[in-house]
């Protein structure tokens, strides 16, 4: 099957969004059968965290007397479980926007199949990362209740944590989306971006200390990762008390990274589906 050389319907057909839902649907019937292929990145690996940091590391800072400093008296556990929160929705989400999207433009090729039909390449994009958002929401719920079951939640305000977890997600996803859309070939561009973006963003946006922590030199560079503001956002609704304007500044760029990305995907789907 060969991409369209123009566009047939654009998706008019059906509306967009109903097209969407189309497609949304087509990835929760294969992900009800093959859920469990996905079990360990999205559910076991972040218990690991939990467990390695939240519960051993932490049992040892613990009994320093130096934890609280840091955390400004939160248990370390209850100060780490919503930025644990954010960072297991942004490396699913990075999992998530690297070879499944490859593998439909070049492997399995379901993109140019949907496109056959009354679905635009804008659909196809949009409901990508609408499963996405929708698969690191469903995982965040598990994730909580695993993280409640520690002793690791505190308040009501967790819910609004595993909301900024989903958009901090949906950031990273729509980045990485319209990036995994330029490639023809995997060669070493996805070892790379986990070896040398995704691995320093987990250890450096302040989800096992605090930024503050680092060289000052280090601090700002810190600041354009879409996780930092994703743990300040989901850490200040967990453990309350965070001031509101910082809260709605991270928001906006969380907010704006998606647009951003998504329209970026759109554009680069489109180039791609309709040459």
């Amino acid at each position: 099957m060969h991409p369209q050389t123009e566009p047939r319907s654009s998706g008019r057909a059906l509306g967009f969004w109903p097209g969407v839902g189309l497609l949304v649907e087509h990835y929760w019937t294969w992900y009800r059968r093959n859920w469990r292929a996905t079990a360990v990145s999205s559910v076991l690996q972040p218990l690991l965290f939990l467990l390695a940091f939240g519960v051993g590391f932490g049992s040892l800072i613990e009994g320093t007397g130096r934890a609280t400093e840091a955390t400004d008296g939160a248990e370390y556990l209850v100060w780490l479980a919503p930025a644990l929160l954010a960072v297991s929705a942004v490396q699913s989400a990075a999992f998530e926007s690297t070879y499944p999207v490859l593998s439909g433009f070049k492997w399995q090729r379901v993109y140019h199949a949907m496109v056959a039909g009354p679905i635009s390449p804008a659909q196809v994009a949009a409901a990508h990362l609408s499963w996405v958002s929708l698969k690191l929401a469903g995982s965040g719920a598990i994730y909580i209740a695993v993280i409640a079951a520690f002793g690791g939640v505190r308040s009501p305000g967790i819910a609004v944590s595993l909301l900024a977890a989903v958009l901090t997600g949906a950031a990273v996803a729509s980045l990485i989306t319209a990036f995994s859309a330029t490639l023809t070939n995997e060669g070493a561009a996805f070892a790379t971006l986990f070896r040398f973006v995704m691995i320093p963003m987990t250890l450096f946006s302040g989800t096992f200390f605090p930024v503050d922590r680092l060289p000052a030199w280090v601090q700002p560079i810190t600041w354009l990762s879409p996780l930092w503001h994703g743990t300040e956002l989901a850490r200040a609704a967990a453990l309350g008390g965070g001031a509101w304007l910082p809260a709605l500044g991270h928001t906006a760029v969380l907010v704006a990274l998606v647009a951003g990305g998504s329209a970026v995907a759109v554009v680069r789907f489109r180039r791609r589906l309709y040459r």
